[in-house]
């Protein structure tokens, strides 16, 4: 069927929004991708539509019954299956010209050197509570002057904050440093939405708890993490458009219809993240946000 395959033809419906020739940019970009479950996985099956021709994505975990609410992979002919496995043959059905090299055990300090070499963009889809990685991950994008774009499920929707070379780090954002994964996961949660739309219409709180690593999720908003990070890494492979680098963010939540840019210079420094989050701690157990 390879033989049948023709790039042109088959990404030809994306000319009109992009031109021949940034399509033609596209087709030579790598993306590096971490995590290939519920936002990860659409992200690399997004990109690989838009006609982005190279990946690099790691992910160790296998497909599980947990997965089938939002995981674009998760059926039951892949139960069992590893996840990078699945998406890679996803994403070669779609493109199979694809240069697409796997990394089966994750991400981790061994292999971030090749995970990340030769790549022009780093869009992240680590599991929520993978603390060390993610750390490990954008440190090592910011040392090497990768673009890097984070896109969080929340409720329905997603919040977008993006980390260019030169400028604010994840680090500086949201100052983590050596605390707990308990403290990690409330600054991380509080940092990526400072508007927090999502929490109006939670209907059980005691669905989220940090400490016990547990929370719900939908696939709508997985659906729209990838349109959103997918947007912002074509305007960051084109060179086109405004890009908001953090300290600015921004927030959609389709339950709610609405969209908030943020703006808090200094991350979670800021005054009113520290509020945010001592609130967070003060008024629900277990450090629910």
């Amino acid at each position: 069927m390879s033989d049948t395959f023709s790039y042109q033809e088959a990404f030809s419906r994306n000319l009109g929004w992009v031109t021949p020739a940034e399509q033609s940019v596209l087709r030579n970009k790598r993306i590096a991708i971490a995590g290939m479950g519920g936002v990860g996985g659409i992200h690399l099956l997004t990109l690989a539509r838009l006609g982005v021709g190279a990946f690099h994505v790691a992910d160790f975990d296998q497909f599980d019954l947990a997965n089938f609410n939002r995981q674009a992979g998760a059926a039951m002919s892949t139960l069992g299956q590893p996840k990078v496995d699945v998406l890679a043959a996803m994403a070669r059905d779609i493109n199979p010209k694809l240069a697409l090299t796997r990394f089966p055990n994750g991400v981790h300090e061994d292999n971030l050197a090749a995970f990340l070499d030769g790549v022009d963009l780093y869009v992240d889809g680590l599991d929520f509570f993978a603390f060390a990685a993610r750390q490990a991950t954008f440190a090592a994008c910011a040392r090497l002057r990768v673009p890097a774009v984070t896109a969080a499920p929340l409720g329905m929707g997603t919040a977008v904050l993006t980390f260019l070379p030169g400028r604010m780090t994840f680090e500086d954002y949201f100052c983590w440093g050596q605390r707990s994964d308990t403290e990690k996961a409330l600054r991380f949660l509080v940092g990526l939405a400072p508007a927090g739309l999502h929490r109006a219409y939670l209907m059980d709180p005691s669905s989220i708890n940090l400490a016990q690593r547990r929370g719900p999720s939908t696939i709508m908003a997985c659906q729209l993490c990838a349109g959103a990070a997918a947007t912002e890494a074509l305007k960051i492979l084109l060179g086109r458009g405004p890009v908001l680098a953090a300290p600015h963010g921004w927030q959609f939540d389709a339950y709610r219809n609405r969209l908030v840019r943020t703006w808090r210079p200094g991350g979670n420094r800021h005054p009113l993240q520290r509020l945010a989050m001592l609130m967070a701690k003060r008024g629900l157990p277990g450090g629910r946000p």
